[in-house]
């Protein structure tokens, strides 16, 4: 029989988060009212405005982060059997909670303040939605590839994104916690 509860945890942190996201106020769509499901400029005012966009991708290396993590959590204590199912609810969970995080207005401010989004307004629910859904992926390749691939891979796309639009999601990291201002003005310089 069928395990529902992993499938109602993730709908329900999905349904959580879309009415958090609508109480801070984010709207649901660009403003521009145009549909695009991928704006493929990172510095367009249509970034996290659409479905996806090149920092999507960083989303995606989220779920292979959240993967490995949650490999090396539950490894730790081998008597512990979290099915497949159970780890990515969690992971929805994580995601979910990451998305209503960065759209407050504290780190909506620490983004416009720290790093090169200097307009950044925050996420659409749609957008939001849409990077929940590329974390996804990311956990569902990582557990396909395994650690090593998975490894491989998550560097790729970080080099990929450093090379195109100036930006990844380690890079992302630091600049919200440790701010360097050469990298902020290599950034802007794209």
């Amino acid at each position: 029989m069928l395990n529902r509860k992993p499938l109602l945890f993730s709908i329900a942190a999905i349904i959580a988060m879309i009415a958090s996201l609508a109480w801070l106020g984010r709207i649901w769509w660009c403003p521009c009212g145009g549909f695009s499901p991928w704006i493929g400029d990172a510095a367009s005012s249509h970034t996290s405005q659409h479905l996806f966009d090149p920092y999507s991708l960083t989303h995606v290396g989220h779920g292979f982060l959240f993967c490995g993590a949650l490999a090396l959590i539950l490894r730790s204590n081998y008597q512990t059997r979290v099915s497949l199912a159970y780890r990515f609810a969690i992971i929805i969970g994580l995601e979910c909670i990451w998305e209503i995080v960065e759209n407050t207005p504290l780190v909506i401010d620490r983004y416009r303040n720290a790093t090169a989004a200097l307009g950044y307004q925050g996420d659409s629910i749609i957008n939001s939605l849409g990077d929940v859904l590329a974390c996804a992926t990311g956990f569902v390749v990582a557990t396909k590839l395994g650690w090593r691939y998975t490894l491989l891979l998550f560097a790729v796309l970080e080099i990929g994104l450093l090379m195109t639009i100036r930006d990844c999601l380690l890079l992302n990291i630091v600049m919200l916690c440790v701010p360097i201002e050469w990298i902020k003005q290599w950034q802007l310089a794209a």
